[in-house]
This record gives C-alpha cells, structure tokens and sequence, in this order.
C-alpha cells in the first residue's frame, strides 16, 4: 500500500512521512526531493529561474512518474501538488493507495512558516505574522476542496507522536 501525506506547507508532510516509515518499516519519499533530484536543482532554484507555471508542470510529470514506480511506500507531496493540473484525481485513482490530510490551522501554520520562510519560494515576501495569516488564509482556502478529497483527515495541530498513533490506528 502507497500512503500519500498531503497538506499545506509547514504542516509536516515530510517529518510525520520520515517517522511514519520507521513504524510502518516502509520506504520515504519527499516528493520535493524526488523532483530536486531529477532536475538537479532546489525547488527553491527552480521557482526564480524557471517560475511556478514551469514547476507545477513537471511537478504534474514527476508525479506521474513516481506514482508509476512505487509502490509501499509513504509518500509526503509539496503544498500544492493536489491543486493543479488533474494531479488529485491521479493520485485519488491509485489502486491500494491512501490519502491522508494533515490538516493545521492557520495561526499553527503562521507561526512555523514564518520562521523559516527563506526556503519557502511562495512566502519570500511575507514580512509579519499578520501578513502570513492573511496569505495562508487565502491559500487553504483556494486548496482545502482539493485536501479534503483525502481518505482520512488527521488533526496536524497534535504531537507528531500522537499524529502518527493516529494515522497507523485510522490505516489498519
């Protein structure tokens, strides 16, 4: 079984995917670090030099890609792979696969993107945390009909112990 973590940036996809592997003896994959590796280059290079309409393009193929590849594995997607192109709908087609949101609330996403929104291409710009609420606000919104497609929902605003207590209790 593939288990795919989505969720917003800062909601801990790749933390809860990296210690979820070691209860569940499966394989990770950051599928950020999975798209870094094949164009051999940041996401963070990527964005200034090629844009976002060409990230979320071969994000689209990588996808594709990876989801062909592997199988038993926990897979932890960027922020807004779900949202664009048919990209929900592939990974939603996906025979033995389960979604999960790790779903955070805006103040608990704030707080921990703005401390480390230098390596966040999308959040250069946001300079206080009433400027990152409002941002964040306004892309959950846009995003959450593309989250809440998941298999199982989890509150992300839990320990990570607990998060992930929950999310082996909710697969099994």
């Amino acid at each position: 079984m593939n288990v795919i973590l989505l969720g917003y940036m800062g909601s801990g996809k790749s933390f809860i995917g990296q210690e979820l592997s070691k209860t569940l003896q499966m394989p990770f994959i950051d599928f950020d670090g999975f798209i870094e590796e094949n164009e051999r280059s940041t996401i963070n290079e990527i964005f200034d030099t090629k844009g976002e309409i060409y990230f979320r393009k071969i994000e689209h193929h990588y996808l594709k890609a990876l989801l062909n590849k592997s199988t038993n594995s926990i897979i932890a997607l960027g922020g807004g792979t779900p949202c664009y192109y048919d990209n929900m709908q592939i990974i939603k087609s996906r025979e033995n696969t389960k979604v999960i949101y790790i779903n955070v609330s805006v103040a608990e996403l704030s707080k921990r993107l703005l401390k480390e929104k230098q390596a966040r291409p999308l959040l250069k710009y946001v300079s206080s945390i009433d400027d990152m609420e409002e941002f964040v606000g306004k892309h959950l919104f846009e995003r959450i009909n593309f989250y809440n497609q998941a298999d199982i929902i989890i509150n992300g605003n839990n320990s990570p112990e607990k998060i992930i207590e929950e999310i082996v209790l909710r697969l099994f």
